[in-house]
């Protein structure tokens, strides 16, 4: 289970509705305790999806940032250093499916972190909807969190 409270749902949702038609990501911050999750900040990012990485395939690249996100690895770093300093752990990362419902992708499968929550916002012609939560079990299979708004 995640827990977050809705204004930080909201910062999800309005960073989702802001970079339509392209994906949204970002960071969450808080807290771990066995399987539930506390969130205490939503630190929205940029989308540095370039596809430059040779690793990707042609079909990744060419999807761009309408389908594909990633934070920057210095973004990232920064992110990990501020949360340390300030006694906190990266629990999660948020982004949003422009035009496709709020379920992962096999990329999206492919590049998760088993330990972290991935919040995905579904974002319909620029409106936001559906939003789930998703982990990865020990079969490095999706399985669907519940998202608690405190």
């Amino acid at each position: 289970m995640i827990e977050l409270n809705k204004e930080q749902l909201q910062t999800i949702l309005t960073h989702a509705e802001s970079t339509y038609p392209e994906e949204c990501c970002g960071v969450i911050f808080g807290h771990m305790y066995r399987d539930r999750k506390t969130v205490i900040e939503i630190i929205p990012t940029e989308n540095a999806w370039n596809g430059d990485a040779n690793n990707f395939s042609d079909d990744d690249v060419n999807h761009g940032k309408k389908r594909r996100y990633t934070i920057s690895p210095q973004e990232m770093f920064q992110l990990q250093k501020s949360a340390r300093e300030r006694n906190l752990n990266i629990i999660g990362i948020f982004h949003s499916h422009p035009d496709n419902p709020a379920i992962p992708s096999e990329f999206d499968r492919n590049y998760a972190w088993q330990e972290y929550s991935y919040i995905i916002v579904s974002v319909q012609k620029g409106q936001a909807g559906d939003v789930n939560s998703w982990v990865l079990d020990d079969d490095s299979q999706f399985q669907q969190e519940e998202i608690r708004e405190l």
